[in-house]
């Protein structure tokens, strides 16, 4: 039997395991990448295992995240960055050079190769055949020193593309289709291989779109051939000698198979406050809006901003809304402002920011108070966009542009017009941002502000943990629930003292304090608990507060490892109905806990009601081993 693209490449990166579905199998990272808000705290990870050198063929350090710089926090995390990547032999991108998935795409990514970003939509690099992975920040530290990257060998989903899109439907709603098909918790230990002849009209941002929101479902990550289009977009960068051609076997066997008929898609829209909340637009249109936003690192690239101007030009946005455009890469700013494109668009009314992840993460552009905001993000968590009661509604390109001159939520169609955008044959290639590591064993000094805090200890997990139930939440919390980004947080990240006071803050504000004064406790969680970024500071954080134990329905993927990595329990009720017994406050109890691990199933005492749960940890030997020592970098 012939084999799938994923497992292609993943059969000569195999450093340990075998390609079983379900097992734990180690791989061979090439590239790592990592951006500002999750780099810090990497790097420190990185120091703490003194490696004189990074030991992959390439890894590059982005600034895209904190680049709004209210105080001295990010600036000194910025400088912190560089001078790392001068010691240990990283490439750095600097703030103003792009997000880091747009760059890496345009610059760095290689088709076969294997990339491990501490950033959740890492998966983008599957738009040009790269096997790609988000993952935490020690995760990454551990690649960047020569340690295999370990992971459950997932399921192969091949999603077979028919057809070609009708005029004003795009990439953005081929994800939400999927999307709206699934949910944000079935892709987890899955990957999403996309074939068929509808991939050949796709071109790299239009598939980059694509697996980049397959984050969204939980996917390990998404992978498009490596073809025609794909050469004819590197050699477009100037790197054709990257080009390796790549695709599946025609008697690959698959573990599910999902068709999707391209010229039957309609303009969809993810309502508030979930990707996998789509309707067609044309279900909800005339919804009067108050913001757009056009960028993010699934829908800034050459290829959309050029749709949207041709949308907008002559026109002008509606009174009632505040339109920000945010290009994802310096090269993509510099070109939209050579072919006319930002002339048009600032024309139109747009506010023009910079080249950075800005709106999507809190940063700037927060919508007012109960406001409606439209956005071509893969994220509308509640309060993800600083504003709690806001509503987010994630859309293609072309609908957030037409929208935006209607003032209210409009099905694109209405232009009734196909406007072909054809990208340019050769892009401008200029890297005067990107900065290479001097020769190995140059001396460069590491610039610390007082923002950068130490690593805390990290203790062995104890036999005996006795404490309340200090927290208990539902189905789908996500990593911004537990620890929240935006201007207010972000700058914190290389403070673990300070950012363990935001922990669930917009659940609960007493939740830090309470697990301070008690010396730590239980979190109790529903299904998909940790689903979204792949920030470690929400395994870090509760950690420092006290934490050894999450108990918890299911668990999303990344976070799950990060807890692991940091020496806390992840437990899976083994009867679903103790998740409703179980009540915030009550007392439990875990005895001989170390033994215990040597079983799948771990019995935890309810000292408050008497009753005692079965729980199941369905962790890896390795793992065990792990969480006893007290996490990754004590093993």
């Amino acid at each position: 039997m012939g084999l799938t693209l994923f497992k292609k490449i993943i059969s000569t990166h195999l450093a340990e395991g075998e390609m079983i579905s379900g097992s734990e199998i180690g791989v061979r990272i090439d590239q790592t990448l990592t951006q500002d808000a999750t780099g810090t705290m990497a790097y420190l990870e990185f120091e703490a295992m003194g490696i004189p050198r990074v030991k992959t063929e390439l890894s590059v350090s982005y600034v895209d995240h904190n680049t709004l710089q209210t105080g001295f926090e990010n600036a000194d995390d910025h400088r912190f960055l560089q001078d790392i990547a001068a010691k240990y032999g990283l490439v750095f991108s600097r703030p103003g050079n792009g997000i880091c998935h747009q760059v890496h795409l345009e610059r760095f990514g290689v088709p076969g190769k294997t990339l491990l970003g501490s950033d959740s939509h890492t998966p983008t690099g599957g738009g040009i055949g790269m096997v790609a992975i988000g993952a935490g920040g020690l995760d990454v530290a551990l690649a960047m020193a020569g340690k295999p990257f370990h992971m459950i060998m997932p399921e192969i989903i091949k999603v077979n593309l028919i057809g070609r899109l009708i005029p004003m439907v795009s990439a953005k709603d081929i994800i939400l289709e999927l999307l709206r098909r699934l949910s944000v918790k079935d892709g987890v230990n899955r990957v999403f291989e996309y074939a068929g002849d509808g991939v050949k009209t796709l071109s790299i941002p239009e598939r980059a779109t694509i697996t980049n929101m397959g984050a969204e479902l939980g996917a390990t990550t998404s992978i498009f051939p490596s073809d025609e289009v794909t050469y004819e977009f590197l050699k477009a960068q100037g790197r054709e000698r990257d080009f390796v051609e790549l695709q599946a076997d025609d008697d690959a066997l698959y573990d599910g198979v999902i068709e999707i008929n391209l010229s039957s898609l309609e303009p969809l829209v993810a309502k508030p406050h979930s990707p996998d909340n789509v309707v067609r637009v044309k279900d909800i249109e005339g919804l009067k809006i108050d913001q757009v936003f056009i960028g993010s690192c699934t829908n800034s690239s050459l290829r959309d901003l050029m749709m949207v101007a041709e949308i907008l030009k002559g026109k002008t946005i509606a009174p009632n809304v505040s339109l920000s455009i945010a290009p994802g890469s310096k090269q993509v700013y510099e070109m939209i402002a050579e072919n006319g494109t930002l002339k048009k668009l600032v024309a139109s009314g747009a506010r023009m920011l910079e080249s950075a992840c800005g709106p999507c993460v809190g940063m700037g552009q927060v919508p007012p108070s109960g406001g409606i905001s439209l956005r071509t993000s893969n994220r509308n968590f509640e309060g993800r966009s600083g504003t709690k009661d806001a509503q987010v509604y994630l859309v293609s390109a072309e609908t957030a542009a037409v929208s935006a001159i209607k003032g209210v939520l409009t099905d694109p169609r209405v232009l009734n017009e196909r406007i072909e955008i054809r990208l340019p044959q050769k892009f401008n290639i200029n890297d005067n941002m990107i900065i290479l590591p001097p020769p190995e064993g140059t001396q460069a000094e590491v610039r610390r502000g007082p923002n950068i805090k130490p690593l805390p200890e990290f203790k062995p997990l104890p036999d005996e943990i006795e404490g309340e139930v200090l927290i208990k939440v539902g189905d789908n919390i996500t990593t911004d629930h537990i620890m929240p980004a935006g201007a207010k947080v972000l700058p914190y990240r290389s403070n673990l003292p300070k950012i363990s006071e935001f922990v669930f803050e917009r659940v609960d504000p007493t939740f830090a304090g309470r697990a301070q004064q008690k010396g730590g406790g239980f979190i109790v969680g529903g299904a998909n608990y940790g689903q979204g970024s792949s920030r470690e500071h929400a395994a870090l954080a509760p950690y420092y507060l006290g934490i050894r134990v999450v108990i918890a329905k299911s668990f999303a993927r990344i976070h799950r490892q990060n807890l692991i990595n940091f020496g806390i329990l992840p437990l899976i009720f083994d009867d679903e109905k103790d998740y409703e017994d179980i009540e915030q406050g009550d007392i439990l109890r875990a005895v001989n806990l170390i033994s215990q691990l040597d079983n799948e199933i771990i019995s935890i005492e309810n000292v408050s009601k008497g009753r005692t749960y079965k729980l199941r940890h369905d962790l890896s030997d390795r793992q065990i081993q792990m969480v006893k020592k007290g996490g990754a970098l004590k093993y």
